[in-house]
């Protein structure tokens, strides 16, 4: 498969060229997000620029960029082993031309070992490294810690938080609330989080309707924010699969009451967040 972009290169430009103040996020769509730093680190989580398996998941949303255009890239990070999490035409040329190193958990590195990125892509040994929860490594003027995530649907989810001087960035990756363990305790600034909703999705063998459940509903993602006692939730995911879209609009109703979170923002793909 070959990524070819709705947008042009407009927006890997936009994050070549952004001097942030601090740390900045923008939100790819799905589950993405690329991050940039005031000393100029990148990082991605979760880049997935396919279009899905039609007619089973179906893409709702542009593809935002060519991973070809990525000029500049320090790591790579994915929470789980799951396609639109770990996928080779949208990743591995990110990794390719920039030698950025790619961090995830074991069950994310088997996909990358099993489908062959190092022979395709030509990347380094050095370039694959594998997270386990507890696990603290520098990405330039970033700090990544790896955090456990409770994603009944996955074989090895994290959930990573992401911190520089100026603030902090938790991706929770698919998990839905009850698995964060201790990471309230960085004093979480922005935390994504997947929303969803329930559907009638093909079977992914025999293509029969089967009523369909992925991410969290609005009282879970309340909960979940509220575990990690997040300052700015940013929900994710509702925007991506044909019959499992959502409308965040409504989490304003459901979180209004509680002490966390004590934002919501609602993004859209290509916008950016401040931390």
């Amino acid at each position: 498969m070959t990524v070819h972009s709705d947008w042009g290169d407009w927006l890997p430009q936009a994050i070549a060229s952004a001097d942030p103040e601090g740390l900045a996020l923008w939100y790819l769509g799905c589950n993405g997000f690329a991050l940039k730093s005031a000393g100029g680190t990148t990082l991605f989580v979760d880049p997935y620029l396919g279009t899905g398996d039609p007619p089973r998941t179906v893409r709702m949303i542009p593809v935002p960029f060519d991973p070809t255009d990525v000029v500049s890239a320090d790591a790579v990070l994915a929470t789980h082993e799951h396609t639109d999490h770990v996928h080779g035409p949208s990743q591995a040329p990110i990794l390719a031309n920039t030698g950025a190193r790619f961090h995830a958990p074991d069950a994310s590195v088997s996909v990358v070992e099993r489908e062959g990125w190092r022979e395709q892509w030509g990347l380094g040994t050095e370039q694959l490294q594998t997270v386990a929860e507890g696990d603290q490594f520098e990405v330039g003027d970033l700090t990544v810690t790896v955090g456990p995530a409770n994603d009944p649907d996955a074989e090895h989810p994290v959930a990573y938080v992401i911190e520089h001087e100026s603030g902090s960035f938790v991706h929770g990756g698919d998990a839905r609330p009850g698995g964060f363990g201790n990471l309230a305790a960085h004093d979480i600034d922005v935390g994504a989080l997947a929303f969803g909703t329930t559907g009638m999705i093909p079977d992914s063998e025999t293509r029969d309707p089967v009523e369909t459940t992925w991410y969290n509903s609005e009282g879970m993602l309340v909960e979940a924010a509220r575990e990690l006692e997040l300052d700015r939730l940013v929900p994710t995911h509702w925007d991506m699969w044909r019959g499992l879209t959502a409308d965040p609009t409504v989490l304003h109703h459901h979180t209004a009451s509680f002490d966390y979170p004590r934002r919501l923002d609602i993004v859209e793909i290509g916008d950016r967040v401040d931390v």
